[in-house]
C-alpha cells in the first residue's frame, strides 16, 4: 500500500511539499520555540485535551513546530501520552511517554519512546491525536510529508476522537491538493491563531 501511496502522489503536492520544507528551514530555532509555547497554551487547557485519558501526540524534530511543551504539561498532568513509532513498512505503531530519558534517536533522525509498544490501533482509544502536517487547507485536508503513515493512522482513529494538526500561520491554505486516501482532519492549531475547528 505505501508503494501505491507514493506511485500516486501529484506534481503539484510535491512541488507544494518542496517549497514549505524549504520554507521550513530558513526560521530561526526561536519560532519553533514560539510555536510551541503556542501550540501548549492553546491546547492543553482544551476539551478534550483537559480531560485526562489517552493522547496521541508526535514528538516533533528539527523545524516542525515544537511539540515538546505540550507532551510535558499532559504528561505531568497524568494524560496516558502516546508516542508514534515509524515501523520499515511505513505504518505507525504508538508507546507511550514516559519522561524525556523513555525517548531515544532512530536512524530516521527521530526521537521515539522505547517503552511497550501497543500496536498501530492504539490510536482507536485516543480522545485526541495531534498530527504533523506541511500545510492544512480550509476543509481540514493535511499535506504531509509524502510516506502516507499518518493517512494510515488517522483512518484507525475512533469516531470520538479529536484530530489536530500544527502548523505555521503561513501554512493555512485555501486548498491542499488531495488524493482517494487523504485523510482530513477536525482542527488546525497555528502559533498566532489558536486552535480552530472545521
Amino acid at each position: 500500500m505505501a508503494g501505491r501511496l507514493g506511485a500516486m502522489e501529484t506534481t503539484e503536492k510535491r512541488e507544494m511539499r518542496r517549497r514549505i520544507t524549504q520554507e521550513r528551514r530558513s526560521l530561526p530555532e526561536s519560532e519553533t520555540q514560539r510555536a510551541g509555547t503556542a501550540l501548549r497554551d492553546a491546547l492543553a487547557s482544551t476539551p478534550p485535551f483537559d480531560t485526562g485519558g489517552t493522547v496521541a501526540v508526535y514528538y516533533s524534530v528539527g523545524t516542525e513546530p515544537d511539540t515538546h511543551k505540550l507532551i510535558t504539561a499532559l504528561w505531568r498532568r497524568g494524560t496516558y501520552v502516546l508516542l508514534p513509532v515509524f515501523l520499515p513498512d511505513r505504518n505507525l505503531d504508538w508507546a507511550s511517554y514516559e519522561g524525556p530519558d523513555s525517548l531515544t534517536r532512530t536512524a530516521n533522525d527521530l526521537l521515539e519512546p522505547t517503552g511497550q509498544r501497543h500496536g498501530p490501533e492504539a490510536v482507536r482509544r485516543a480522545s485526541a491525536i495531534v498530527c504533523p502536517a506541511l500545510a492544512i487547507d480550509r476543509k481540514g485536508y493535511r499535506l504531509g510529508r509524502g510516506a502516507g503513515c499518518y493517512d494510515r493512522a488517522l483512518s484507525l482513529a475512533g469516531p470520538n476522537t479529536s484530530i489536530v494538526a500544527v502548523i505555521y500561520d503561513t501554512e493555512l491554505v485555501d486548498a491542499v491538493p488531495t488524493e482517494p486516501h487523504d485523510q482530513p482532519v477536525h482542527g488546525v492549531v497555528t502559533p498566532t491563531g489558536g486552535l480552530s475547528w472545521f
